[in-house]
């Protein structure tokens, strides 16, 4: 199902894709997730999310420092 990783350029509502490809890594759990299915993503950071769970871990581990 998944072929190839894609480079994206996160935006605040959109997501501009910078290298063709059908999915990319979630930058907390490594999940592979699909272009069609991204919803969650950081702007200041560049990072795509799988879920709102591994948001919110990022979002809990960012205010612990």
């Amino acid at each position: 199902m998944f072929k190839k990783l894609a480079k994206i350029k996160f935006l605040p509502n959109n997501f501009q894709i910078i290298e063709d490809g059908d999915y990319i890594n979630c930058a907390v759990s490594g999940k592979k997730i699909s272009l069609d299915r991204l919803n969650y993503w950081n702007v200041e950071l560049q990072e795509a999310y799988f879920s709102p769970k591994e948001a919110q871990l990022k979002r809990e581990s960012l205010e612990k420092k």
